[in-house]
This record gives structure tokens, sequence and C-alpha cells, in this order.
């Protein structure tokens, strides 16, 4: 494939894939031809938007669906859905450039009775943001009830790890994936808390409406943030094998981005809960009072799957 190449998919990612430890519980699929085993719905298209940068696809995006198994809030639904975007040969500013071109457009086109406050979007870092407002999401609009205002900024140099006082480990404060700044496996393994990211953040009336990162192409390195995740390098390789195949042929240096498409309308439709701007979505405890699910299923499906229910004790 030449320089310049665009991919792009109209049918949505693969929803039936590999559960891996990638920050967000997964939904999963028992599997009936191979029993005991299970697919994971997708969290993120991550690893099959990398493997295509590593096959030569050196842009790419797509209108993703993605679905975690996380607790409900006003922002925040089981199945979201997301504009994904992928590059190689590009930097962090790169990525930020094209995402404030690409809103600047779409607000110019489909809002314009809306008034962005600032442009160029300002550049805020994690340490700063949180010094400054208290908050990795400021709303810098200059007056709070002008829903008319847009005031879009991006966070930027964000913590490799954050520390988990309930499970007492490092989790990745974005995603494994994403490329620390500094190559040195001795101070990712021994000071995690010192290490920053090429992480960023895309932030609109103070709601985080995506993020994205550089992305690890040292699999040395990629390594080392799953042993401080708390994962044994054996177990590394074996869930990741894909990856160390693919990149194992050489892969570009390579970043991406995820606006989410839900979370950018609510806040521009001046709407209090994400819901409210999807059809058919889920109650505030997760369930789908149209189809009346999660539902029980027969126990012929259940013998098919070889799978048996565990009654709770009382």
């Amino acid at each position: 494939m030449g320089k310049g190449i665009l991919l792009i998919f109209f049918s949505g990612n693969n929803f039936l894939t590999k559960s891996t430890p990638e920050g967000a519980r997964d939904f999963l699929v028992p599997s009936r031809l191979y029993p005991g085993k299970f697919y994971a719905l997708p969290q993120s298209p991550q690893q099959y938007k990398q493997l295509l940068q590593v096959a030569g696809f050196e842009k790419y995006f797509q209108i993703a669906k993605c679905l975690r198994d996380e607790d409900p809030r006003a922002d925040r639904q089981p199945e979201h859905t997301q504009l994904d975007i992928e590059m190689s040969f590009i930097n962090q500013k790169d990525v930020l450039n094209l995402i404030e071109s690409l809103y600047i457009a779409l607000v110019k086109k489909l809002l314009p009775e809306k008034k962005i406050i600032k442009i160029p979007f300002p550049k805020i870092t994690y340490k700063d943001s949180m010094k400054k407002y208290k908050t990795d999401k400021p709303d810098l609009r200059v007056n709070k009830n002008n829903s008319e205002e847009l005031a879009f900024c991006f966070i930027t140099d964000f913590p490799m790890f954050e520390w988990s006082k309930v499970e007492k480990k490092w989790g990745a404060m974005h995603h494994p994936f994403t490329k620390p700044q500094t190559d040195d496996i001795k101070k990712i393994k021994g000071t995690p808390e010192n290490i920053l990211a090429y992480q960023y953040d895309f932030v609109l009336n103070g709601v985080e409406i995506g993020g994205g990162s550089i992305r690890t192409t040292n699999l040395d390195v990629l390594t080392a943030v799953f042993e401080v995740l708390g994962h044994k390098k054996e177990e590394v390789k074996k869930q990741f094998s894909n990856y160390f195949e693919a990149f194992s042929y050489g892969v570009p240096p390579h970043g991406g981005i995820a606006p989410g498409i839900d979370r950018f309308l609510a806040v521009v439709l001046n709407e209090p809960n994400i819901r409210e701007v999807m059809a058919f979505p889920k109650t505030g405890d997760n369930r789908d009072l149209m189809m009346d699910v999660p539902a029980e299923v027969t126990e012929e499906q259940l013998k098919e799957l070889h799978i048996k229910i565990v009654k709770p004790k009382k």
C-alpha cells in the first residue's frame, strides 16, 4: 500500500474479539463450538487499528461501537459510539491539530449558533490543570450558564500510571498501549509514579469527550508497562501474541484518538444525561426496558454452551 492510503470501515469493528487486560471490564460471550472458551465484546478497536498500521494502512477512521461493563453514570452507557482515528508517521501535535480543525468545521457547519470561545484550543498539562482547576476536565467558559459558548481544550502529559487504593496496585491512567515519555525500563518499573505518558484528553465545557495517545512500538517497553500493572512477562506474551508477531516485522510510529459522538452531542444539545441523545438507551442500572434485558435463558441454551448458573447464597 502506498503513502496516504485512507481506510474507511462503514460496517463497524469486529464485535467478537479476545478478552485482554486493557482497563475496563469486558462483556464475555461464550463459544458453543469451543466449550469453556469465550469471546469478548470490544472495549475499543485498539488492537485492530494498531495492527492495521503495521499492515501498511497509514490513515484510518471508523464510526465504532464500544462496549464496557462499567458502572453507569450520567455521561456513561454500557455501549457507546466513537469516532475512531489512527495514523502512522505522526506525533501528538499532528493528532491535536487534526481534531481541532475537524471540530471547528463541525461547529461551523452544524451548529452556527454556537460560539467557540478560543481558537486555537488551549493545551493544558495534566499537572497544571489539577493545580489551577482541581480537575482534568476544566470548564473554560467565560459564562458557565451560557449554553451557546463552547470551550474546547486539550489536556496533555498525563501520568502513565495511577495507584488504586482499593486494589492496592498500579493501573494504567489511559491504557497500557500508551507510549511512556521514556524508554528507560528501569525507570518505568522502578518509579512508575514519576512516568508521564504521551496521552491527551479532549474536553468540552467541563466534559471529557475524547481521549487518545501516541502508541508504544517497543515491545520491551510494552512488556515492562504490563509488569508494572501486575502481569507476568510470559502472560503478556501469551495474551498479546498477535502484537509480538506483527511488531516483529516492523512497526511505524503511530497514534490516534477516539472522540465520543454521544458525549459531544449531549454537551452541544445541552442535555444533562447521555441517554437523551441515544436511541433505546439503558437505564441507570444498565437495563433495557424495551426488550426487558438482561433476562434469563433456557436450560437447553445453557447446556449447549456448557454453562451452569450458580445461584447466589441467600
